[in-house]
């Protein structure tokens, strides 16, 4: 390794130091991370001969990225054991060197406090300094820049070690997944009925779709007996009928006392209990909000912040000894899902505190992620001179991915708000306790628990504040389609990452609505400011109703259809009675997700070409588009809405509406075809409440990927999407107005017609992005 060492010395060094690392007693971990507290005191040991680029101490570099299940002590070798990076000779005292075999006394290097927590401070900026930065370092510390170099591969070399660790738990439980799914299936085969004719077991498609059918006739059934059961329990508890959410005259007391017997008496948990969990719920959230290593370590590749959860488990010991005890029972049935990610919102604390207190506001900031959100009971009012600090109420919600392939998670929790200073403000969510033994409540509805989450948000004036949003569920393990399992399995799809990005997104789009000062260029083509805000209005509703419409939500019951080239489609239909927002009839939805091997961008910009449209469009004939208008909705030039005119031809009566929207985790590129009269009514500012739209569009999403370059089709020269993402996650909706008549039932025609649409669309896509046979 030294530069001033001759040829031979360096053959022994390189032999010595390849024996030395593939032993099988040295295994490099985080101890010294899990550990800082007890050796921040003595000071660190630095491990000099760690060099993560080559050798035999080299590791894979595509770690596997993981959110949550950060179980396990880490076990390795005593830092003291580490020995320095010196020469392998031993020299005596005139400088001779007297055998190449002889090795030297190990030399022990020990930082100070101070060092540690500068090199920390660089490392979390720059984990891999150049020379200039290790120089300048080394000079201000005293120490020499080989200690800086080793110190920072040490340290690098550290964060992998518990990358693989995660990586090993999630293949574990892979396969103790897989060994499930194929003892179930033989368990299937086992109890089949044979044929009467020749004794053989039938395992025909019909016998699949008639236990689908089952099923979701069953669900459809526990729902209502659910809902029976809540009438009933109602009943047994009058006091929560007369409950002050129904009746404002009763006094604060009252109230607080009759809701929180209506909770006792359905969900079984005491009244004093209750209370102490939202306390301890808070505490625990500050904690997971404001600590640093060892409780979080951050992802050197992907910048995510990993719970280690082991740590976890000590740091909460007290307070959570019941959940531990229940989760190691459940070991093999459950897993754990935490994230955690800050970042700044442009919206003002006491606004954004609102929209988490109340579930329309909520759900209107979430649209793409909450199909359901309900307060079954306030449990707690706030204070008279801020009805938000130290509210109580018991939500429900219904969590979605844009794709009817991926489960929704439905759960019950406590949501507290509590103001922690005159700046800072938490937001709480913990579940109920033993809710899944109560009688009361359908046990598919408590397949995911909310342990202490939320958010903290602090002014930041002007407007402005920093949210800090921590996501931590446990989940019960079930069948995850393929396509998504990497995303949903690893926490990106439901992670803490997700929901800022969404939030970030809304809070922008909110910003730029109420703008008064918007440039010509980012408003062009509606000359009021009136007509701006009605036609935001409409492609927001555009855009919610598109992701109502296309998710798992019990709202909709899918059907799966296989196209003509192969592809996996999803058919379900829906009747609009009355609701003027959409075209009153039988109305035919089909979804179809695959997976391209193409950067998110890219895809992205594709979509939002006008001048590209006729390469995929086979809704509206392939003919040319010209915008008209665009408007910004962010400051990222993707976030817009834009109004079409399609082709030249004068008998054409409609124009498209398009909204498109982007951030790091998803982008979405949504459109409708609406009435010329109707959207010029828009433009000028008239309510667009009642102009029917029936919208289409796509969703992307990065497939989770660490890396997979050999396989992406980039075009631009500074997409850096190419880096990070093996591919998207595409998801295409069509849907169509097949009857005008409610009553109607939807025909074969008409199921042939819509999907014939979704596969000339996901076809011309392939054919135009130049990926026909690497896509699945």
């Amino acid at each position: 390794m030294g530069a001033d060492m001759s040829n031979n010395n360096n053959t022994n060094r390189l032999a010595f130091t390849k024996d030395f690392f593939s032993s099988p007693a040295l295994s490099l971990t985080l101890a010294g991370i899990f550990r800082r507290g007890e050796v921040a005191e003595k000071g660190d040991v630095e491990m000099e001969e760690v060099d993560d680029g080559s050798g035999g101490a080299r590791r894979d570099d595509t770690a596997a990225e993981v959110s949550s299940e950060n179980s396990g002590p880490v076990r390795s070798r005593s830092d003291d054991d580490c020995f320095d990076g010196g020469g392998a000779h031993d020299e005596n005292e005139d400088g001779v060197d007297h055998g190449c075999h002889v090795k030297r006394r190990k030399k022990y290097h020990r930082h100070t406090t101070e060092q540690i927590r500068e090199m920390e401070a660089l490392f979390k900026e720059s984990p891999h300094p150049d020379e200039k930065q290790r120089q300048q370092l080394s000079k201000r510390l005293g120490l020499s820049p080989r200690q800086v170099k080793f110190w920072f591969q040490n340290r690098r070399t550290q964060i992998k070690a518990i990358q693989e660790r995660h990586e090993n738990t999630l293949l574990k439980a892979e396969m103790e997944k897989l060994r499930e799914e194929i003892k179930g299936m033989r368990e299937i085969c086992r109890k089949k009925v044979g044929c009467p004719n020749c004794g053989t077991a039938d395992a025909g498609e019909d016998h699949v779709a008639f236990t689908t059918t089952e099923q979701l006739r069953i669900k459809n059934a526990k729902l209502k007996a659910e809902v029976e059961k809540l009438r009933a329990a109602l009943g047994k508890y009058p006091q929560a009928a007369a409950s002050p959410s129904y009746s404002p005259g009763n006094e604060q007391e009252t109230r607080k006392r009759s809701c929180l017997d209506f909770y006792t008496g359905i969900f079984g948990v005491e009244k004093s209990r209750m209370m102490e969990k939202v306390d301890e719920a808070v505490e625990e959230l500050k904690t997971m909000a404001t600590a640093g290593d060892p409780l979080w370590v951050r992802s050197v590749e992907s910048g995510r912040q990993i719970l280690n959860y082991d740590e976890y488990l000590k740091t909460f010991h007290f307070n959570n000894n019941n959940n531990n005890n229940n989760s190691n029972t459940h070991s093999l049935k459950t897993h754990i899902e935490a994230s955690r990610e800050t970042a700044l919102v442009f919206m003002d604390p006491s606004r954004l505190v609102q929209s988490f207190m109340d579930e329309n506001q909520w759900k209107e900031m979430f649209p793409f992620m909450i199909s359901k959100a309900a307060t079954v009971d306030v449990i707690c009012n706030g204070e008279a001179a801020n009805l938000n600090n130290g509210a109580v109420q018991l939500m429900f919600a219904e969590v979605q991915m844009l794709t009817p392939l991926v489960p929704t998670r439905e759960m019950y929790f406590i949501r507290h708000c509590k103001q922690l200073d005159a700046e800072q403000w938490a937001i709480v969510d913990v579940s109920i306790e033993n809710i899944e033994d109560n009688n009361n409540i359908d046990a598919s509805l408590v397949k995911y628990r909310k342990r202490p989450s939320g958010c903290i948000i602090k002014d930041e004036s002007n407007g402005h504040c920093k949210v800090t949003m921590v996501e931590h569920l446990e989940c019960e393990k079930n069948k995850v389609h393929n396509l998504y399992r990497n995303i949903v399995n690893n926490g990106t799809a439901f992670g803490a990452r997700h929901w800022m990005a969404t939030l970030q997104l809304q809070c922008e789009r909110l910003a730029f609505f109420m703008a008064t000062n918007i440039p010509m260029k980012d408003s062009a083509g509606v000359a009021t400011l009136a007509g701006r805000k009605s036609t935001l209005n409409l492609a927001q509703r555009m855009s919610s109703s598109f992701s109502q419409a296309i998710a798992a939500s019990s709202y909709q019951t899918w059907t799966k259809v296989v196209g003509k080239t192969g592809e996996d489609i999803r058919v379900c239909s829906r009747k609009n009675l009355s609701d003027p927002g959409e075209p009153i009839g039988v109305i035919l939805c089909a979804v179809s997700s695959l997976w391209l091997p193409l950067s998110p961008h890219l895809l992205f910009d594709f979509f939002r070409d006008e001048s590209r449209r006729n390469q995929w469009d086979a809704m509206f004939g392939g003919d040319k588009v010209k915008s008209i208008a665009n408007l910004a909705k962010g400051q990222d030039r993707g976030n817009s809405v834009t109004i079409q005119t399609i082709g030249s031809k004068e008998s054409n009566n409609i124009w498209i509406l398009q909204d498109s929207s982007t951030n790091s985790s998803e982008s979405m590129v949504v459109y409708s075809g609406v009435d010329i009269s109707s959207m010029q009514s828009v433009m000028s500012g008239c309510d667009s409440g009642s102009v029917a739209i029936l919208p289409s569009g796509f969703s992307i999403l990065p497939d989770g990927a660490d890396s997979r370059p050999p396989l992406l089709i980039t075009r631009r020269k500074d997409d850096k999407a190419s880096d990070n993402h093996g591919g998207v996650l595409l998801t295409a909706a069509v849907q169509i107005l097949t009857d005008t008549s409610p009553s109607a039932k939807p025909t074969m025609e008409s199921i042939e017609y819509v999907k014939s649409i979704i596969c000339c669309t996901l076809k011309n896509i392939r054919t135009s992005m130049c990926c026909e046979d690497d896509w699945y």
